[in-house]
């Protein structure tokens, strides 16, 4: 369930132990002791047994490793779990160890504890995606009219602000926080059907039973159970991997700006952070290489968990198993890129200078769809179009600025004017709806 040198660098440090060897056990574990006092209570078994089985359903009393070397041989790891939990029982109470997993199946404590997991992740990553965006908020306020050249295919296009440039990741969070709303009554649902999802071995009990153990462990029952529909997983595993890449998104955005010849924005920094092992000068972007690795994994993971979905029968073979390693090395992923996106975030340092410097380093270039624009008025949009790029090839080939071209061209000169044709080359009139797109988007984010 992951752990390891690496982990420091890719995995969340607050989501790393709800997936540890030991959150696994815990999560079966305490379906076990629910399932003990929703069979008490239903009469199923005796209340007698209840305090034992409650009593021993603790992760820390096990040998985690024999645990998963016998699982080898067992084919999950909820089956040496079981025999070592009746085995502590019955020094207790021998006869409340016969009741242990009464009617169950494995695969109910399995994917119940997972599920269990869940809950605790969503509520870890809700956290960090409203410190996230909080902290972006403060991005698209401040920086809200702040002129740079926004880029298209690698190449200068069209002057932005860099509070659009923040407001963008910044809607791609809420968008994620709605996604996590929207999936968490779907996915956090009881896994609870015997054998063969029929719940036989309980006899007219089993919804009874259902009901009393959703109760306790406070997930709804659902009309049936889902050992071999993994839709819920899937759909998990699927958010976990869209919100990494929406991350991944944001640090490739911040690892061009923050190139030593774009130097529009930085990492934050701090002693050892960034460094080289063999030049003093460099500060490497370190929270968006960790990011962008995540994001280059997850794909894979995903699509495991795809391609696991058809199961066969009841209860699959190998499909089911192949999502016990995935699931939760999608959301370590997810939750360590989130880690590193709030660092980032918090303290990202933006260096509005430097991004006025860009911006005019076409020589007006960048202006040449504004330039465009206010010639259309006059001579028509195919007209316009010829002439602009007629005299921005013209700028280019003898070396000079856009506006230095365009005053020679005497088609253009006629229809323009000196003073239109500086307005029109200035970047701050030509962000179009730019700031009521931020404004927007930070509406939005008030609502929440």
């Amino acid at each position: 369930m992951g752990g390891g040198l690496f982990d420091h660098i890719f995995a969340g440090r607050t989501i790393a132990p709800v997936f540890s060897d030991a959150a696994h056990v815990q999560g079966m574990l305490d379906f076990e002791a629910a399932l003990a006092q929703a069979e008490a209570k239903a009469g199923v078994i005796p209340q007698s047994a209840v305090k034992a089985i409650v009593a021993a359903c603790d992760a820390s009393l096990y040998d985690l490793a024999a645990i998963g070397a016998a699982a080898r041989d067992a084919g999950n790891t909820f089956i040496p779990l079981q025999a070592a939990l009746a085995a502590r029982v019955a020094t207790k109470d021998k006869a409340a160890a016969g009741y242990v997993h009464w009617g169950a199946t494995s695969q109910d404590a399995i994917d119940t504890g997972l599920v269990l997991q869940l809950r605790t992740a969503f509520a870890v990553l809700d956290d960090d995606l409203a410190t996230y965006g909080r902290a972006l908020a403060r991005l698209a306020r401040k920086y809200r009219a702040t002129p740079m050249a926004g880029r298209t295919w690698m190449q200068q296009a069209l002057p932005v602000t860099f509070g659009l440039k923040a407001a963008t990741w910044l809607d791609a969070a809420l968008r994620h926080r709605v996604r996590l709303r929207e999936i968490r009554p779907r996915v956090l649902a009881l896994q609870f059907g015997g054998a063969a999802g029929t719940l036989a071995s309980l006899g007219s009990k089993g919804p009874a039973v259902a009901r009393n153990l959703g109760r306790a462990l406070r997930l709804p029952v659902p009309d049936a159970p889902w050992h071999g529909a993994r839709d819920r997983v899937v759909e998990a595993g699927l958010f976990a991997a869209a919100l990494t890449g929406s991350l991944g998104k944001m640090a490739r955005d911040v690892a061009l700006m923050a190139q030593t010849e774009m130097g529009e924005v930085a990492e934050p920094a701090g002693e050892g952070r960034g460094g080289s092992s063999a030049m003093p000068q460099k500060r490497n972007p370190v929270s968006c290489a960790a990011i962008l690795a995540n994001a280059g994994r997850t794909p894979g993971l995903a699509q495991t968990l795809l391609a696991a979905m058809p199961q066969e029968n009841e209860r699959g073979l190998g499909g089911w198993h192949a999502e016990w390693a995935v699931v939760p090395e999608l959301f370590r992923l997810a939750g360590g890129a989130l880690e590193h996106a709030v660092t980032l975030a918090e303290g990202m340092e933006v260096f509005p200078d430097r991004m006025a410097k860009n911006l005019a380093a076409s020589g007006g270039q960048v202006m040449a769809e504004s330039v465009k624009m206010a010639l259309a008025r006059k001579i028509g949009q195919g007209a316009a179009h010829a002439a602009i790029r007629r005299a921005s090839g013209d700028a280019v080939t003898r070396g000079t600025d856009l506006r230095t071209a365009l005053l020679a061209d005497a088609e253009i000169a006629k229809a323009l004017t000196a003073r239109e044709i500086d307005r029109a080359l200035a970047p701050e009139n030509y962000l179009g709806s730019a700031l009521k797109f931020i404004d927007g988007v930070l509406a939005r984010r008030g609502r929440k």
